[in-house]
């Protein structure tokens, strides 16, 4: 974890409890190696994140368009 917390400016305290959220919501997996955890992204997590925020996007989309559709009748 020594490298990644020399990239952020927060404590390994803060990561480490920032990847064990994202490792919780299935976002990243973590490997061991001896003393050391891999962490690396889950596509699947991804893909979940994705289908659950294009929703939203669908949504917006569905809304700007009936909107845009009731400012032209006008």
């Amino acid at each position: 974890m020594g490298e990644l917390t020399d990239a952020v400016p927060v404590s390994q305290s803060a990561v480490s409890q920032h990847l064990r959220v994202l490792r919780g919501a299935g976002l990243v997996k973590e490997r061991r190696e001896g003393t050391r955890r891999v962490y690396r992204l889950d596509p699947d997590g991804l893909s979940a994140l994705r289908f659950y925020l294009d929703q939203f996007w669908d949504d917006a989309l569905e809304a700007f368009r009936r909107f845009a559709d009731e400012e032209g009748t006008t």
